[in-house]
């Protein structure tokens, strides 16, 4: 019996999804998320040392773990295809720090979970990313240090179940900083004055309204100067005097980034941040699209680009 590919991912959905594009020929098997991770209930991380981080086996993530290894053993090839993002980077190297001792293991990035995007990653295979993967754990142990330290003195100083974080705590800072120009904010009278403007024999009509008086801007800073305006105005006569005519080039948005996503998904659908992401990676995973199977509709979510590939171009310019 020939031995088969190996292919390892952090979601039992997107293996069922590559499963069902790339058939028998290949073992498609999920780690069910990170498989190491500093341990519970103590720092974790030598600060005298270099801040060197003690990783360990998740709790539960044993059996995950010896049957990577046990299908490891028996495939010719082992490809990693976690997410293409930093965590993703670093499942994969901790999966390869546990099974891939004489084992010899490539890294793929699946961007997009359709038939061509799985082939095009799985044809330029690639080495483990270290420095991604070191991103990853700087911000880990960041997180440990300020979540871990910081937190126990809000217990003490405020009250329990207060937490501190390398990102929300700065979050927070701002939006106080935020709150404290609104509190501080003395709000100043002004008043506009606009007419409607229409001519018997030459509809439609238009608004326009006062910006200057004899070269110099207006600014109308009560109601009586309003009223004022106004009533020198009553029967004077409107002339157009010039119609400027120009073409203006409006570019379409460019793709979403994780924080413009999040940020319409918001404004336009009343989503939160988790229900947005959730229903993105849904997406990405893949969605059973009936006679063709599933498919993911959506390119990988966490991401700060907005490059478009060029299969990508050419297809949506083919479509319109």
């Amino acid at each position: 019996m020939k031995a088969k590919t190996l292919i390892i991912v952090e979601s039992p959905t997107k293996a069922r999804t590559i499963r069902e594009i790339l058939g028998k020929d290949f073992a498609i098997e999920a780690s069910l998320g990170h498989i190491k991770d500093l341990p519970e209930g103590e720092l974790g991380v030598d600060i005298k040392g270099g801040f060197l981080p003690r990783y360990e086996i998740i709790k539960g993530k044993e059996r995950v773990l010896e049957r990577l290894k046990r299908l490891a053993s028996s495939s010719s090839t082992v490809l990693l295809a976690t997410d293409p993002d930093r965590e993703g980077e670093a499942i994969a190297w901790h999966i390869a720090e546990e099974i891939g001792r004489g084992k010899e293991l490539k890294r793929v990035l699946i961007h997009e979970i359709t038939p061509q995007g799985i082939r095009e990653a799985m044809a330029h295979p690639m080495d483990l990313r270290e420095t991604l993967f070191r991103a990853q754990q700087a911000r880990r142990i960041l997180d440990r240090l300020v979540g871990y330290q910081i937190s126990p003195l809000l217990w003490r100083k405020l009250k329990g179940g207060l937490s501190a974080g390398r990102v929300q705590s700065i979050a927070l800072r701002l939006i106080w900083e935020r709150e404290r120009e609104i509190e501080e904010f003395r709000p100043q009278e002004y008043w506009t004055l606009s007419v409607l403007l229409e001519h018997p024999q030459r509809p439609p009509a238009f608004k326009a309204q006062l910006k200057s008086h004899r070269g110099s801007k207006l600014k109308i800073r009560t109601e009586k100067e309003a009223q004022e305006i106004l009533m020198a105005l009553q029967g004077e006569k409107f002339v157009v005097k010039a119609v400027k005519k120009k073409q203006k080039g409006r570019k379409p948005p460019p793709p979403f980034t994780t924080s413009t996503l999040q940020q319409e998904a918001s404004k336009r659908l009343g989503f939160s941040v988790k229900e947005t992401m959730a229903i993105a990676q849904r997406l990405y995973e893949g969605v059973d699209l009936g006679p063709l199977g599933k498919r993911g509709l959506i390119t990988y979510m966490r991401t700060d680009s907005v490059r478009i590939s060029p299969r990508a171009v050419e297809a949506a310019r083919a479509f319109i």
